[in-house]
Parts: structure tokens; sequence; C-alpha cells
């Protein structure tokens, strides 16, 4: 028996309805005016507290495909201490960060100080999706030990 079973591989139908999930929770939270950049950001963000190295190259690469910086890029794991997101997006990264570090009671505190004023109730519920989503697909990938290895140069 070996400790890397990949669990889309083994069970590829509840692997692609979470595929799906995330599919629909990326088109919700378009519906409602959460642009595709802040998207990507909200998947970095939950990526970078679990150390999901496999869902981090992903995103980064869609991000920046996107037209995020690098700068911004390197500066998210600390947007609280800087000035480089808009009101909007502080409000989804911290819903983020509530959402993945859901069991921390001593940063759930934090939210309520948070200003979530500029989201509306269905950006805020579009965000949190976004949020269980790249969880669950961060702890797919973590538990099935995906490789990340740096592309090869052809």
């Amino acid at each position: 028996m070996s400790a890397d079973v990949w669990l889309d591989k083994e069970s590829p139908e509840v692997y692609q309805a979470l595929v799906e999930t995330g599919r629909a929770a990326g088109r919700a939270a378009l519906s409602t005016g959460i642009d595709k950049r802040l998207i990507e950001l909200i998947r970095i963000r939950a990526s970078q507290i679990n150390g999901c190295a496999y869902c981090l190259r992903i995103h980064v690469a869609d991000a920046i495909a996107l037209g995020e910086t690098t700068e911004r890029l390197a500066i998210l794991s600390a947007w609280r201490d800087s000035e480089y997101f808009s009101p909007v997006e502080q409000a989804a990264l911290a819903i983020t960060e509530d959402v993945t570090l859901i069991a921390d009671v001593q940063h759930r505190r934090r939210l309520p100080d948070d200003d979530l004023s500029t989201l509306t109730n269905g950006q805020i519920a579009a965000v949190r999706w976004l949020a269980i989503v790249i969880n669950a697909f961060n702890r797919v990938s973590i538990t099935s030990h995906h490789p990340v290895r740096p592309e090869q140069a052809d």
C-alpha cells in the first residue's frame, strides 16, 4: 500500500464533481462582478496559507496570464500591511483567510474588524465558495502528494 494515493486518479468521479463545483463557484463570482484576477488572488492566498505548492504553481501562472503583477503577487501574503490592494480585494482576502483558517479561533475574532461593506451579499457568498473550493483542491493535492517540479526546458 502506497501513501501516495492520488485521490483524483483513484476516485475520478468525485474529483470531477469538485472540478464542476469549482467552475460553478467561478461563474458565480464572475456573475457578481468579482473579476478574474481577484478570483486568482483568492485561490493563491488560500493556497499560500495551506502550503499547497501544486495549486500555487497553477494559480500564480493563471494570475500572471490575466495581467497580475509579480509585485502584487510577491506582497500578497502580507496584504494587510500594504497599500497594493483595493478595498474590494482586501475584503475578499479577509474572507478567504477567515474560511481557510476556520479552526483558528484567535484569527476568526479578527474578521468583524475587517471592512466587508465594499462587497454585496452575493459577492461575499461567491468569495466564500471560491475559498471553500480552493481549500478542497489544496487538500486533494497535498494529501495526494502531487509532484511539483520545475518544468524542463527543451
